[in-house]
């Protein structure tokens, strides 16, 4: 038996008949402010988003502190991260989260054997 998804005690399928306003009251109190206070950028978002959504296409966008809602769950958004646009697809696990935080802007560095300028007795130790 598969587990079902609940968020706050609600499944899935009731969150996406919830008005906007309903569930605003359900996230953290952080997404919440930012879900007040957003305005204009905000509603031109979701209307650009709902007529892509409609169409099945791609979004790209910068706007990285986008909350996500159940409406932008099973879309395609493009994230731009300040170097390339990073592809998030939305899971019910990500509602409430921000759109940013699936898109990293630090890539992890790995450090390997000695570089460019290295002394000549730093380039005979063995590496591992």
């Amino acid at each position: 038996m598969a587990k079902k998804f609940l968020y706050r005690g609600k499944e899935f399928e009731e969150l996406k008949k919830m008005p906007l306003d309903q569930f605003i009251l359900l996230v953290g109190t952080h997404s919440r402010r930012a879900l007040k206070r957003m305005g204009l950028q905000f509603k031109k978002f979701l209307e650009k988003m709902r007529k892509n959504g409609a169409k099945g296409k791609m979004m790209k966008t910068h706007f990285r502190q986008m909350v996500v809602i159940p409406e932008m769950v099973g879309m395609h958004f493009q994230v731009h991260n300040g170097n390339k646009w990073v592809d998030v697809k939305p899971t019910p696990e990500m509602l409430g989260r921000r759109l940013g935080e699936f898109s990293h802007t630090c890539k992890l560095v790995k450090q390997s054997g000695p570089g460019i300028g290295a002394t000549r007795g730093s380039k005979s130790v063995e590496l591992k």
